[in-house]
């Protein structure tokens, strides 16, 4: 289709804003579960996924839609563009009105993000992102990457899979980085978990059972910003393989190895 990067931001922007005009102020007091009964969708992802998709197809018609809520949207026609929506990251939180949750949108071209945007409406925070274009907050402002340089002395985010049976729970990783690290947190939305490396309020940030919707825009955002993305061995990322490392760089073999050690 060959639309400029700029072109795909401006559409990822007009869907973000469209879906946080319907969802900030919300209380979702309906629940809808999936397979798993701790995996909460409530109506307002079903709502926000569907008004995201019109956008995108009034914006960029012709470009397939890979959304949380909705799977494969309508045929690319042989392009290889694909938008990868997560209509409300952090569903959970929403659902109990806590505002740490986000829209997140990204385009991918055969694998390679180009542009993406997170936006977390109540709190207001955007961050937003082309490859080769840096990485902005809302009135324009660069972001950038923080420039600690010592593990032990690093702020982590991290997350774990609502099916907490799963050989990647994280839990072992999440008690040895607490042991070794400066502190760790955990935010529940793996969008602003990246983009809060790329602000430099995180240092770094792991997780081990991702979507590509989760992660797509993130990742782009903190790459733009100055900082390393891989997978959880420090080989090239893939927003489809389900894992990821973010980090300002400096810290960033670092946080490798010390995963390394938990699976040794």
């Amino acid at each position: 289709m060959g639309m400029p990067h700029a072109e795909l931001l401006d559409a990822a922007k007009a869907a973000a804003l469209a879906a946080g005009a319907l969802l900030r102020g919300v209380r979702a007091s309906e629940r809808r579960t999936k397979t798993n009964p701790k995996d909460l969708v409530t109506e307002w992802d079903l709502r926000s996924e569907q008004v995201i998709r019109a956008v995108l197809a009034e914006r960029t018609p012709g470009i397939p839609v890979l959304g949380e809520e909705g799977g494969q949207g309508q045929e690319g026609g042989g392009s290889t563009l694909r938008w990868l929506v997560d209509p409300i990251d952090g569903t959970v939180n929403f659902a109990h009105g806590l505002p740490i949750w986000s829209i997140s949108i990204a385009v991918e071209d055969a694998g390679k993000v180009l542009a993406g945007v997170v936006w977390a409406p109540v709190l207001d925070w955007w961050f937003e992102a082309t490859a080769g274009g840096g990485a902005r907050a809302r009135d324009g402002a660069p972001l950038a990457v923080s420039t600690l340089a010592r593990l032990d002395q690093a702020l982590l985010v991290t997350g774990f899979p609502y099916d907490l049976s799963t050989e990647k729970s994280n839990f072992r990783e999440w008690e040895h980085m607490h042991r070794v690290a400066g502190a760790c947190r955990r935010l529940g939305s793996a969008a602003l978990d990246l983009c809060a490396v790329a602000c430099g309020w995180f240092d770094g940030y792991w997780e081990l059972d991702l979507r590509a919707w989760d992660v797509a825009a993130g990742a782009l955002i903190v790459a733009e910003a100055g900082g390393t993305v891989t997978d959880a061995r420090g080989g090239a990322f893939d927003p489809h393989a389900g894992e990821v490392v973010a980090t300002n760089g400096a810290i960033h073999e670092g946080l490798i190895a010390e995963l390394a050690r938990v699976r040794s």
